[in-house]
């Protein structure tokens, strides 16, 4: 696992800990590594739904694929099942 500082791990488990939110990173990791993100960003950023901020804070994460892969790997890493 990458190191991480105090906040990032709070935001890595932010993260897990809403279904919706856990379910988009790991769907944007996983297309990250195949080379297929770029469409999912356009669909964001076109989504009326979405206020500008969300879509700008969006394209930012997704443009950071260290961060997406520390979301995976914490994520693959402190599943339970129950």
């Amino acid at each position: 696992m990458l190191a991480l500082g105090h906040q990032d791990l709070e935001s890595l488990e932010a993260i897990s800990q809403d279904d919706l939110t856990r379910r988009l990173f790991l769907r944007m990791a996983t297309l990250s590594q195949d080379g297929q993100l770029d469409s999912l960003i356009s669909e964001m950023q076109e989504d009326e739904e979405l206020d500008l901020e969300t879509r700008g804070a969006l394209k930012d994460l997704a443009a950071d694929t260290t961060f997406l892969f520390a979301v995976q790997d914490y994520l693959r890493r402190t599943h339970v099942v129950h």
